[in-house]
This record gives C-alpha cells, sequence and structure tokens, in this order.
C-alpha cells in the first residue's frame, strides 16, 4: 500500500508567500496557488471588495495591486497556521500615482488546500491617504 503525503502549508510558507509580495513577483505568488485560486481584495464593489477567480484572473488582480501602488510594501508580517486555514497580519505602505500616501495595518486570511493556497481573503483598515512624504514612524 502505498501512502501519499500532502504537503502543508506552515509560516514558513505564508512568509515566503509575504516575501514575494514585497518583490512584486506575480509567478512566485502563483506557484503558491492552484489553477482554481481565489483572490478577494480588500478594495471593490462587492461585499467581498473584488473577487479574481482562477490563475489569469488572479494573476491580473495581483498586478492590479502594484499598478496601483508600485512602490507597495506589506512589513511587520506575522503568520499563523491552524489545520487548512492561516492569517498573515501586516502594515501595508504604498504611494498612488498622484503622490498620496497610505499606511494601513491588514490582514490576510487564507484557506489552504492540498498544500496550497486556495483562497487569499484580503482585508485592510480604512485611513485617510497621507499627504506627500507625510508616513509617521516606520520601524
Amino acid at each position: 500500500m502505498t501512502q501519499t503525503t500532502v504537503p502543508e502549508v506552515t509560516a514558513e510558507v505564508l512568509q515566503a508567500f509575504a516575501d514575494a509580495w514585497n518583490r512584486h513577483d506575480v509567478d512566485a505568488l502563483m506557484s503558491f496557488m492552484p489553477d482554481d485560486c481565489v483572490f478577494e481584495s480588500s478594495a471593490g464593489s462587492e461585499v467581498c471588495g473584488s473577487r479574481y477567480v482562477g490563475t489569469a484572473a488572479v494573476r491580473a488582480g495581483y498586478a492590479e495591486v502594484w499598478a496601483t501602488f508600485p512602490d507597495a510594501h506589506w512589513g511587520n508580517a506575522r503568520h499563523f497556521v491552524q489545520g487548512d486555514r492561516g492569517v498573515s497580519e501586516w502594515t501595508f505602505t504604498g504611494t498612488r500615482a498622484d503622490g498620496t500616501r497610505v499606511e494601513v495595518h491588514g490582514c490576510d486570511l487564507f484557506t489552504f488546500r492540498d498544500g496550497k493556497i486556495f483562497l487569499k481573503n484580503s482585508c485592510r483598515k480604512i485611513r485617510p491617504p497621507l499627504a506627500g512624504s507625510d508616513t509617521g514612524s516606520h520601524q
């Protein structure tokens, strides 16, 4: 009898996923997700923000984040995993094309399947944009 081990997603995997976000490396990000993956962004007109389903749509949704915030960065990351669910908490910073800066706390709620990130549900605080370089303290 052959026994198959399904790889588990760990906090270290979530950190590698976060590192790929900060490198703006969409190919690396997609390697963590199955073909039928789902991304629910923190902004959008739907109750879940904007929902992207499938590799091509999720890839486009991720690219849209970097198009809006070319210097997007998720710092101070903390992760935990429990079974087929996980959470990453972070501080997002980014600058829009008009020069306004955003600095907010947020989190990703994950659902895992077969050792991959099936669902990335992104949530973040809503705060007025900061003018120019007035970003407060960065640690």
